[in-house]
């Protein structure tokens, strides 16, 4: 069983192992399939015009087997690779060792955000951007520009006791726990975090920057939290719904994978803690 970890413990071997990994599948263009996949989810509708990605229950389950089948798409690189989550509420600055040299790189330089350290800096070889959907080349960050600092713990536990997963009309504007773990009610948590890494992270193509995956393996795991917090609230819809993904429709682009196939992680890997 893969057992995901937090990235501030990662050894020094492990940080090398995620990282080649991660350059294997770029180099194959594996990866860049990831991030056009997410670029044309991310708003999409199906032609009964239900939301998939983002902005619906679906939020959730469909990251979930995303991070999944990105995560067996590693293993096929490296076998010990899981992937690891990055705590936002405890690495909260810039200067945090994820964006040391030697793992994901730092912020973007001013006039453009390109970044220039780490692995995945354009200037290192290994890193150049589908321009398929974004013209410019360069993986580009702006750690902190956004005007907000990082959610907090407390912003989590507020988070955390929402004891509904969602609520009608099963959009942005929904109460519920879904709606304000992806950011768009309350405390705001996911949503803040993409636009205070900014760059790539704060566009559809969110995915060009690694960081995205550390980020979605912790929205996921505070989804597994709640989860164990409260047994009896289920994933809503449970019943058909129009216009929604409820508990036993199909998620594109997999056809054959509902959120009740998601509801249970542990048959896939478990958390550290």
């Amino acid at each position: 069983m893969a057992v995901r970890k937090n990235q501030s413990t990662l050894t020094t071997p492990e940080k090398r192992a995620f990282i080649d990994a991660i350059l294997e599948m770029k180099a194959s263009g594996r990866y860049d399939e990831f991030v056009r996949t997410h670029n044309e989810f991310i708003m999409s509708d199906t032609d009964q015009g239900e939301r998939v990605g983002h902005r619906s229950p679906s939020f959730l389950p469909w990251h979930r087997k995303f991070l999944l089948e990105f995560e067996q798409e590693l293993q096929r690189a490296d076998s010990s690779v899981t992937l690891p989550y990055w705590d936002w509420s405890m690495d909260r600055t810039p200067e945090s060792s994820l964006w040391a040299t030697d793992f994901l790189g730092g912020s973007g330089r001013i006039r453009d955000g390109q970044v220039m350290t780490g692995a995945f800096a354009n200037s290192a070889g290994n890193w150049s951007i589908d321009t398929q959907v974004d013209t410019r080349p360069f993986l580009r960050r702006a750690l902190g520009g956004g005007g907000r600092a990082l959610p907090s713990r407390a912003d989590i536990e507020a988070v955390l006791a929402v004891d509904t997963y969602d609520a009608p009309p099963w959009n942005s504007t929904s109460q519920g726990f879904r709606n304000h773990l992806e950011g768009w009610r309350g405390v705001n948590l996911h949503n803040r975090v993409h636009v205070w890494v900014g760059g790539h992270m704060a566009t559809g193509a969110s995915p060009n920057d690694p960081v995205f995956w550390m980020h979605h393996a912790f929205v996921d795991k505070l989804w597994a939290d709640w989860q164990t917090r409260h047994p009896a609230s289920p994933y809503l819809p449970d019943t058909p719904t129009e216009n929604v993904i409820d508990l036993d429709s199909t998620m594109r682009p997999w056809n054959d994978v509902t959120p009740r196939d998601m509801l249970d992680h542990t048959q896939f890997y478990t958390y550290d803690t």
